[in-house]
Formats: C-alpha cells, structure tokens, sequence
C-alpha cells in the first residue's frame, strides 16, 4: 500500500469515528438544566440538615455533660469529708451513752450544720436498717453471719458504715452484715 493510501485509510476510519462519536452523543438524551440544579440543590440542603442536626447532637451532649460535671465536681471534697460525718455519728452515740449534756449541744449544732451544708451540695444519705432487703446494687456486703431469726435471712442485720449518693451516683455504699 502506498502512503497516499495509508493517508486516505486513515482520515476514513477518522471520519468514521467522528460519525459514530456523534451519533452516540445524539442518542442520550440532555439533562434538563433546571433538573441538574433541583438535584445539586437537594443534596446541599441534606449536607445542611445532616450538619445541623449533627451539631444539635454535639450541643445536647456537651450540655448533659457540663451538667454531670458540676453535679459531682466536688466529688472528692464530699468523699474526704465522709469519715468527719462518721466521727460525728461516734461522738454523738458515745456522748448519748455517758449522759453529758454540757458539750452535746454543741456537737449537734456543728453536726447539722456540716450535714446541711453538704446536703445543699447534693449529697444524700442512703436510708438503710436492719432488717431491709439485701440489694447489690444499693449495699456492700461485708460479712454474713447467722441470722438471729428467720426473718432476716437473706435481708440486713446491722449497718456498719452508712452509705451516701452525691446527686444520682452512689459515693460510698453502706457497709452491711447479712443473716444467712
């Protein structure tokens, strides 16, 4: 074959390829504008309900935990202070037992007040006797002794070391013999 040939076979298949090219391009049909852009518009205003949303979420979550935050910031304060509680409770049951009026007037005022004041600060006393329910999730057993009677199997007989919750959460449980 001659160059001239090769030339004129090659500007055919061209031709050829152009044709084709531009018949493809005829049969798909033209997206309508208006419809390209009510798509795209769609989508962006999902990314902005999405992102909002999204925010909203962070928002609440930083707000619930803020506020988790300053219920139980004094936390370790509250807890350093509990056995100053116990000793009262010690002091006030001893001067019960001598009958000495002189200083427990004092001591109760001092009590309550040191009472008060952490109670204004959320804390909470757990109600706890002998004779209640046994419950995990509430009590800490210490030991199990034998039970007196057969009512308090299986419940509490005797409170060792009162147990006290700072908002919702349990600081310290109570300290319990159970009857077995």
């Amino acid at each position: 074959m001659s160059k001239k040939n090769k030339e004129e076979k090659e500007v055919m298949e061209e031709e050829v390829m152009t044709k084709e090219k531009k018949s493809s391009k005829k049969e798909e049909p033209k997206a309508d504008p208006l419809e390209v852009l009510q798509a795209e518009l769609d989508k962006e205003k999902d990314k902005g309900l999405r992102l909002f949303a999204e925010f909203e979420n962070f928002r609440k979550r930083t707000a619930k935990e803020r506020i988790e935050l300053f219920s139980t910031a004094s936390e370790g304060v509250i807890n350093s202070l509990l056995p100053v509680l116990d000793d009262f409770d010690r002091a006030l049951s001893e001067i019960d037992k001598t009958k000495d009026t002189g200083h427990t007037e004092g001591i109760v005022l001092i009590s309550n007040k040191l009472r008060e004041t952490l109670k204004s600060k959320g804390l909470k006393l757990i109600e706890t006797k002998p004779g209640d329910v046994f419950d995990a999730d509430i009590h800490e057993a210490i030991t199990q002794i034998p039970a007196p009677n057969d009512k308090l199997k299986g419940k509490i007989v005797d409170v060792v070391e009162k147990g006290y919750a700072l908002g919702d959460k349990i600081i310290r449980f109570p300290k319990v013999v159970i009857g077995q």
